[in-house]
């Protein structure tokens, strides 16, 4: 299968959680969009895989609906395998941040990050009690949390309450690369 095909495969798999999911809470298209605050045409596009979500449109639906993020990626394949740079990404509006999506569980996922140079991405607060934990692969980078600064290098880590403002500053010349895991509490 080529990559046009895995993405293809992976936007009709994102359709198709969400639109289980909205099927087994009795929820109409109207009803998800009034919980998001994405469109009712944004969402039935989603639901027939029309079209590919961006990162933003999908944290809109994953708090809305208090889902995390990845259960929209679930797999009905016991073995899930994710190679860097190859299947979906997906990139914030300026497109100098982008995940891959890697790994669910009940209350974990985890992604590849990626930041180009020179740039900042300030997140929306995610799911209320979430732990993020971020260690840098390569390069270095600058994450903003409840005012402090920290910077980390080449496989530092950090890990903070997630549900506050918090961002990422890649001050180099070079992407940065991270694996960010996120731990969703009760």
């Amino acid at each position: 299968m080529d990559e046009v095909d895995e993405s293809k495969q992976l936007v009709l798999q994102i359709g198709g959680a969400l639109k289980r999911y909205r099927k087994e809470k009795g929820m109409s298209l109207d009803d998800l969009a009034e919980i998001t605050g994405v469109s009712k045409l944004t969402l039935g596009n989603i639901e027939r895989g029309e079209t590919n979500p961006t990162l933003a449109i999908l944290w809109k639906i994953s708090k809305g609906i208090s889902l995390p993020l990845m259960a929209l990626f679930k797999s009905e394949d016991p073995v899930s395998l994710y190679r860097a740079g190859e299947g979906l990404r997906f990139s914030n509006d300026q497109k100098n941040w982008m995940i891959e999506p890697v790994f669910k569980s009940n209350d974990t996922e985890m992604c590849r990050a990626y930041l180009q140079p020179h740039s900042s991405y300030h997140p929306e607060g995610h799911h209320v009690n979430t732990t993020e934990i971020a260690t840098v692969m390569t390069g270095c980078i600058e994450i903003q949390v409840n005012g402090e600064t920290y910077t980390l290098n080449q496989y530092d880590t950090i890990s903070f309450r997630a549900d506050r403002p918090h961002a990422y500053t890649n001050p180099t010349d070079n992407e940065t690369v991270l694996h960010i895991s996120l731990k969703y509490g009760p």
